[in-house]
């Protein structure tokens, strides 16, 4: 099953009675449930100070290396500290050995975050398909900029970390319009040596469960036994999450809706676009340099910025 999909922060839902929680001293009071999937879920949460909202994510573990996990996303918001990436304003982990004949509950993880009124890329695209428009080129490579300056900050750590669910629905949309990279359950160290069978077949699980299908790169479709996967996992993806930008839709959305094999698809590099979409070339030869099919001939996402500030910077010569 893939990460909770949180893009419904901007979703008012059923309201949640009056439930209060204390986190680090603070209160928050429970206004509405935003969104569910998997073990997680978030709510809409008020500051009972301030009075300022914020997006409260609650993550079931029923094992310890679920708590781990999601221990992990929290040191991974912690960790990275940009614009372009969400900040963590408040976290607890709260034991509660909860045991029964069908279930098991060793915890719950609590991830307080910024509530971002303007949704999700994700949620502008499917407005903007509902009135049959499309974003602007200059806008959608300003957005794209923004994530890719994010995404280079994780890869720039020592060591590397991957997003690895880059997707429309995990960039949210700032009053000002700056574009943040969330949701972190999918993250982990980016370089991995794959050696044997059963290191590919795990790996392999894992981008099963926790990556988004149509937006997982190739090489972790089918993991080969002696295979050094990088963070150029996260490039196909924003591949993928430009594209999506300029056609309101994942590459492989038709593909996927039709029931075919979005692994052969990832893999033979079937990426068509349509025709007389209004953009330049110049995005399209960026979509397929990043959705480059074998992994080591496909660019770092510094590269990828590189060529963003020199279209950036043609572009404002020309005005």
């Amino acid at each position: 099953m893939n990460s909770l999909d949180l893009s419904f922060v901007f979703r008012m839902g059923c309201m949640c009675g009056k439930e209060s929680l204390d986190i680090n001293g603070r209160r928050f009071y429970v206004r509405s449930r935003l969104g569910e999937g998997g073990f997680s879920y978030v709510d809409l949460v008020e500051d009972a100070h301030s009075k300022q909202l914020f997006a409260l994510k609650r993550i079931t573990c029923h094992t310890k290396d679920e708590e781990r996990q999601a221990m992990q996303e929290v040191e991974i918001m912690r960790t990275f500290r940009h614009m372009n990436i969400i900040p963590l304003e408040e976290y607890n982990m709260v034991p509660v050995n909860y045991h029964s004949q069908t279930v098991d509950i060793v915890s719950d993880v609590l991830i307080v975050m910024p509530y971002y009124r303007k949704g999700s890329i994700q949620d502008r695209m499917e407005i903007l398909a509902k009135r049959s428009e499309k974003m602007s080129e200059d806008k959608i490579w300003r957005l794209f900029h923004g994530i890719c300056n994010g995404v280079n900050v994780m890869h720039n750590h020592n060591p590397p970390y991957a997003h690895r669910d880059l997707k429309p629905a995990n960039v949210m949309i700032a009053e000002d319009e700056t574009p943040i990279i969330m949701d972190f359950g999918s993250a982990a160290k980016a370089r991995v040596e794959v050696r044997n069978a059963k290191e590919a077949t795990h790996l392999q699980d894992i981008a099963a469960e926790r990556c988004t299908i149509m937006y997982r790169a190739p090489e972790l479709f089918n993991v080969d036994m002696n295979a050094d996967i990088d963070e150029r996992t996260d490039v196909w993806s924003l591949g993928c999450v430009l594209y999506a930008m300029a056609f309101l839709e994942s590459p492989f959305e038709q593909l996927y809706q039709r029931g075919d094999s979005l692994a052969l698809a990832a893999l033979g590099g079937n990426v068509k676009f349509p025709e007389h979409t209004g953009f330049s070339k110049t995005l399209e030869e960026m979509i397929m340099w990043m959705m480059t099919a074998n992994a080591a001939e496909r660019p770092f996402v510094h590269q990828v910025l590189d060529r963003i500030e020199v279209l950036q910077h043609q572009s404002e010569n020309r005005v």
